[in-house]
């Protein structure tokens, strides 16, 4: 390549810097470098692109389409720089590190984080775990960021161009009923279901969308009395009244005990299945910890150890 011809690499972090900045005085904090520095460098990029690529906004530095365009594929170079020159290390789990972060819903905290407490008490004891919950946007984010390790379970809004996933088990659905409702047996039949009235649950968790959906392709429609976004309140919403939830079976296996006066019975078609998965940003795909966290989870969580 002729001298005139090369180009400073460095340039692409001012790119990147001010595209997720929107200022040059941001983007000057974030690199570590002086508002004239960062000036230059953006005067560097409009001579070899032969126009701005970014320009002055109401709100400080806005780019058109193309410089959008650039600054995107100057992260995109970025990461892989990142992902393949990054020197390889050996993670330790017995020192203390930040918290491991797990994204969770409700009910996935009732399957997955007993397990994982105890596995983690015992080979990283000096770390502490946290579960979050979030919404898909922020999720995707703070997976990039490295803020949230893994997560774990139904999460359809985590696409696969970013996000590497690994599948764990699957689960199905079951109704809960109160112990001695007049309704007896294993299994509802049709009737029964269509004649029941209903608590339908609409968390932030993903999972019921997909019975809700069956329902719909299949033209069943129920006689809903209460829709709440609480999966919490249905134990005793349902212990006293003649109700019926249909909730994840795992879920079902935990409400329905003596203690808490419910059963739980079969719908009467084939339940859709949930895949349970894990997900990481392919950031992290390479990331010792991340490695390391990844290995146990699968360890935990298969389909010969699936407890429910």
């Amino acid at each position: 390549m002729n001298a005139d011809k090369k180009f400073d690499l460095n340039l692409l972090q001012v790119a990147v810097a001010l595209l997720e900045a929107g200022s040059v005085t941001h983007a000057a904090e974030r690199l570590g470098m002086s508002q004239p520095s960062v000036s230059a460098a953006l005067a560097k990029l409009r001579a070899h692109f032969g126009e701005p690529l970014f320009v002055r906004a109401q709100n400080g530095m806005s780019p058109p389409p193309r410089g959008a365009e650039i600054a995107i594929a100057a992260r995109e170079i970025l990461l892989q720089i990142h992902e393949k020159l990054q020197p390889e290390v050996v993670f330790e789990p017995s020192g203390r590190h930040r918290a491991y972060t797990f994204a969770l819903s409700d009910v996935g905290e009732i399957v997955f984080l007993p397990r994982i407490v105890r596995a983690l008490g015992t080979a990283s004891p000096e770390t502490p775990i946290r579960s979050v919950s979030l919404r898909p946007a922020q999720l995707a984010q703070a997976l990039e960021d490295g803020d949230v390790d893994l997560a774990i379970g139904y999460f359809p809004d985590l696409k696969k161009g970013d996000f590497f996933q690994q599948r764990l088990f699957m689960h199905h659905f079951v109704c809960l009923l109160r112990q001695d409702h007049p309704i007896q047996g294993k299994k509802l039949s049709t009737g029964d279901f269509l004649g029941l009235r209903h608590v339908v649950v609409h968390s932030e968790g993903r999972s019921q969308e997909i019975f809700e959906s069956y329902l719909e392709a299949h033209g069943l429609e129920r006689r809903v009395a209460l829709y709440t976004p609480h999966f919490l309140s249905v134990r005793r919403l349902i212990a006293s009244s003649d109700l019926v939830a249909t909730v994840p079976h795992a879920l079902g296996i935990e409400y329905a005990k003596p203690l808490f006066g419910l059963k739980s019975m079969e719908p009467p078609f084939p339940s859709p299945r949930i895949e349970l998965r894990q997900h990481w940003h392919r950031r992290m795909h390479k990331d010792a910890r991340n490695v390391w966290l990844r290995k146990l989870v699968r360890q935990l969580f298969n389909e010969s150890t699936d407890e429910w």
